[in-house]
């Protein structure tokens, strides 16, 4: 990477600095945990009309056209709800799609294991999870990718952990290839829920897996069935498969889920030039399309079952028909959707994004474009927002480092109190004290504050180029693979009382012995 040697790059990624391990959880600095409140007016590039316009084209695809639905109960309950069903083509009416998307909440919670890591979904809340899903592991020591294992996902899960800025802990954070398709979702489970207490998510990926997921979230809080479903603890995430398509096993468990009281995601995969119209309006309105035509079916089901509706509309390289990600485009798709969530009243899921294939100035200059659109659009849930790369198909764990590093400074940026405006923040006595000559390094306003007063950096080196040079000239990347280190070698799990973690182990071993999930193998 940026032209030096694996060889240099081990031999300094060791010369990790000091002045980067302090205060926080373990020996990084870090921000406590918090729920971000998000007190910026969000970004609106529609007008009323625009808006009006998008809704009329969503609905006129539901009316009109319609949505394939795979699913054979999911057409059974459409035709029950008086939809027209042809084959799997469904086609419904504007005025019962917004009467089901009405019964949906705005605000709902999450309850994980530890109470303490409750976490707030809609309103001004902005929450933030781990990479999720890519099929290949590449960290600083490595000459390439390589497919996953179990042990790199435990590590991205024991940095998931380790991080207040991570709320929640997504989809598997490198998919461990070396686990039997199974019986893999009963490992990485198992690690999620012994490694981390955040809120936890299953793959809607056959109904045995989702159900198993269920069993041990209930049994890793030590929950009866009764208070399993009082309360939302967990989520599944699906995608349709655009254009138009809703598929069997992800409609399947996300019934599953609404009907133990959990919670669900739709988000629409609309890549505009390939999957959706090329023009920005075109895919948006397409993805909203297809993400009512599910969320309608739910609250048939289950009214009020929590639901958020996502957002992953992007574009094409034109040249090549790659994705690309952390767009001008793939910007203001995220924000008109964020216009059309707050229309129907429902929460917005949108992700921290890049097409970069190493942790370098593109990755992160697109995930920060990524990262700011769903501050602007006012989305409530981030998905991938530390640790992705080439488009969802590498995690990286010092990109992680680096992007819970933006992330830190987004929710630092949220703090009221850098725009308090009281009588100590105008600080006229200090302004008098020092006058026109002098300085505010050693007075007491300075003093009592500078611990405090602005942000401190995970990674980020702000020494000057001679300070850095003498201190070994250590680039952004290797600096992170050095916090990656450290964290690893502090870190210990969360507790969990025994009798849960021996209840998770039995019930992991016996669901072994069935033989877990069906495959195609």
């Amino acid at each position: 990477m940026d032209g030096q040697t694996a060889a240099h790059r081990r031999r300094r990624a060791g010369g990790h600095s000091a002045n980067a391990r302090r205060r926080g959880t373990g020996l990084i600095r870090q921000s406590a945990w918090r729920l971000p409140d998000n007190r910026d007016r969000p970004v609106e590039p529609l007008d009323e009309a625009g808006v009006a316009a998008i809704h009329d084209g969503a609905m006129r695809i539901l009316e009109e056209i319609g949505v394939e639905f795979l699913n054979p109960e999911a057409l059974a309950l459409f035709a029950e709800a008086g939809a027209t069903v042809s084959g799997t083509n469904v086609r419904m009416g504007r005025e019962w799609v917004m009467e089901m998307v009405a019964r949906a909440p705005a605000r709902f919670t999450l309850t994980p294991r530890n109470p303490a890591r409750q976490i707030t979904v809609g309103g001004r809340t902005i929450l933030f999870g781990n990479v999720s899903s890519p099929p290949n592991y590449r960290d600083l020591t490595m000459p390439a990718k390589s497919p996953g294992t179990r042990a790199q996902c435990a590590d991205l899960l024991r940095l998931t952990q380790h991080f207040n800025c991570i709320h929640f802990a997504g989809g598997y954070p490198v998919e461990p290839v070396d686990l039997h398709p199974s019986t893999r979702h009963l490992d990485v489970l198992h690690d999620k829920l012994t490694l981390t207490d955040k809120v936890v998510h299953a793959y809607s990926l056959g109904a045995e897996r989702v159900d198993d997921v269920l069993e041990m979230v209930k049994i890793a809080g030590g929950l009866s069935e009764e208070e399993f479903r009082a309360t939302p603890r967990m989520y599944t995430n699906i995608n349709s498969t655009s254009p138009l398509k809703h598929d069997a096993p992800m409609i399947d468990g996300c019934l599953r889920c609404i009907r133990r009281g959990q919670a669900v995601i739709v988000t629409p995969f609309t890549l505009a030039g390939a999957m959706a119209p090329v023009t920005m309006a075109g895919a948006v309105t397409l993805s909203i399309a297809e993400a009512l035509a599910a969320i309608a079916l739910f609250q048939h089901v289950a009214p009020g079952a929590p639901c958020v509706l996502g957002t992953f509309t992007s574009n094409v390289d034109m040249k090549s028909g790659a994705p690309a990600f952390g767009t001008p485009e793939y910007m203001r798709a995220t924000q008109m959707t964020g216009q059309m969530a707050r229309f129907y009243g429902l929460p917005l899921r949108s992700s921290g994004v890049c097409t970069a294939n190493v942790p370098d100035g593109q990755a992160m200059w697109e995930t920060s474009n990524s990262l700011w659109a769903a501050v602007q659009s006012g989305s409530n849930i981030v998905y991938h927002a530390a640790g992705w790369l080439e488009g969802g198909l590498i995690a990286s764990p010092e990109k992680f480092v680096m992007d819970c590093e933006v992330v830190q400074m987004i929710q630092r940026y949220m703090e009221p109190g850098i725009v308090a405006t009281g009588p100590e923040e105008i600080a006229l006595e200090a302004i008098r004290e020092v006058g026109a000559s002098g300085h505010y390094f050693g007075i007491d306003h300075t003093r009592a504050r500078y611990e405090t007063a602005f942000y401190g950096p995970i990674v980020s080196d702000w020494r000057n180029f001679e300070a850095w040079q003498q201190a070994g000239g250590v680039w952004t990347a290797e600096r992170a693979h050095g916090v990656f280190r450290q964290i690893l070698a502090d870190f210990e799990p969360p507790p969990m009382a025994d009798d849960r973690r021996e209840a998770l182990a039995d019930f992991v071993a016996r669901r072994k012995r069935e033989g877990g999930a069906p495959t195609d193998f």
